[in-house]
């Protein structure tokens, strides 16, 4: 499930907008002048799907509808510039339209202690609605609800609730949450804000931490959790080697070619995980099979190990691969100034910088000694790749900030990379178009009220 359409009006009781998302290349970008809403935009979004209602409370607008790609839509309407009391009063009206069953499911939020109360109504259950709020009007209902449903519901709340049913959060609310993820990188992303449980007076000022080494450590974290489940996975199998080794039956399909193949790739993917940091380097691991070398009974146990190794590795499989990109894309952009950017189980990112070929020049520096230009970019890299469930939609706010504009012309294939990798749906608004390059094709430009 996908969100395919966005549409917003009186956002700031001056603009409407209409924003298709790209289905296909599953980026979307937008652009427009200051003051236009495209972070606001993100941010609706976001609250709606993390249940923030006091952000979505601060953000002016009308409605807000959100069209997803299984012909259902959820529409959110503001009621708060209307209300003369707000704090005995609605101030948000949700419902869900499905245009399958052509039914409707409505939840309201209480102003005064943000306490949810939820109903939940068929389009047939709003026709004794309508003939109390309207007894002079004849209509015909199934044409003119979509015109008239905003005043239903309206309406629906000077009824009598005994009219419909009170319940917990509706299935269609829970299931929605559970099947589309949002995550906002907002433009403000080089400080952690992280609360400090030590204390009650310190409990009310949170600390102040740098992101990048928050998600430096994370990221050592992330690598020594996979390689003591790599430690426990091989224990299992080493325990069991010498039996299997023995049941193993002569396989007559796999030849000596195939097996010293399959060796040479054991020691390829091993190097790799050597470089990006997830295994340490073992001399004793290497070894070259000899034609000579091989009988029946040395391919009964080989084959055996191959398929051991295998699983091992398979831990590291990707985990290795989106470090493996996050390396290549930094230190594309980190050789112009001299640095590069490693990887261990130990302290997570490994920042050095080097002048000439001498290993004496070499100096290794914390990560937060980088520039806020590199900052952002490791930040916003690593957020993408290890922060976000597969299949998400990730909004990024002003991803050219501090960037050099070499690096934003290169912003957008970096990006593609790693929606490809990490299965992800992004929008992102900027300002920028050395980001957007000549893929005009992926842009909504919000423009202003119609005169």
């Amino acid at each position: 499930m996908r969100i395919k359409q966005i549409y917003v009006s009186g956002l700031f009781g001056i603009f409407d907008h209409v924003i298709p998302l790209n289905m296909d290349e599953r980026i979307t970008i937008i652009h427009g002048p200051n003051g236009f809403g495209k972070t606001a935009i993100l941010r609706i979004l976001n609250s709606f799907f993390n249940s923030r209602y006091a952000e979505l409370r601060a953000i002016p607008f009308k409605k807000f509808r959100i069209e997803f790609d299984d012909s259902t839509s959820v529409e959110i309407i503001n009621n708060i510039e209307s209300l003369e009391k707000p704090k005995n009063k609605v101030f948000f009206n949700f419902y869900k339209h499905d245009l399958k069953t052509d039914s409707f499911t409505l939840k309201r939020v209480n102003y005064r202690d943000e306490r949810e109360v939820f109903m939940s109504f068929s389009s047939d259950d709003l026709i004794p609605v309508k003939e109390q709020l309207y007894p002079t009007k004849l209509m015909n209902f199934s044409i003119e609800k979509h015109r008239y449903l905003e005043d239903y519901l309206q309406g629906f709340y000077s009824l009598s609730s005994s009219n419909f049913k009170s319940q917990e959060e509706p299935d269609w609310l829970g299931e929605l949450r559970s099947n589309i993820h949002i995550r906002l990188i907002e433009s403000q992303r080089l400080l952690n804000f992280i609360p400090n449980h030590s204390s009650r007076r310190s409990a009310e000022t949170p600390s102040i931490l740098s992101t990048v080494s928050a998600y430096s450590d994370e990221l050592a974290k992330l690598m020594q959790d996979k390689f003591k489940e790599y430690g426990t996975i091989s224990q299992s199998l080493d325990r069991t080697f010498p039996i299997r080794v023995v049941k193993q039956q002569p396989s007559t399909d796999l030849t000596d070619e195939q097996l010293r193949h399959q060796l040479n790739e054991l020691e390829a993917t091993r190097s790799r995980l050597i470089e990006v940091g997830l295994l340490d380097k073992d001399e004793d691991t290497e070894f070259q099979i000899q034609p000579q070398d091989i009988d029946e009974s040395t391919k009964n146990a080989l084959s055996v190990y191959v398929q051991d190794v295998e699983k091992k590795l398979s831990v590291f499989a990707e985990i290795a691969s989106k470090i493996d990109l996050l390396r290549k894309i930094i230190n594309n952009k980190f050789a112009y100034s001299y640095k590069e950017i490693n990887f261990s189980k130990e302290k997570g990112f490994v920042v050095t910088t080097s002048y000439g070929s001498s290993l004496s020049n070499s100096k290794t520096l914390l990560p937060t000694d980088l520039s806020s230009g590199e900052q952002h970019e490791l930040v916003l890299l690593y957020e993408l790749l290890f922060k976000v469930k597969p299949n998400s939609l990730v909004l990024i706010d002003e991803p050219e900030l501090s960037l050099h504009v070499g690096w934003q012309v290169q912003f957008l294939k970096d990006l593609q990379d790693i929606t490809q990798l990490a299965d992800l749906n992004i929008l992102m608004a900027t300002h920028s178009p050395d980001i957007i390059q000549d893929r005009w094709d992926l842009t909504v430009e919000l423009k202003g009220p119609q005169k």
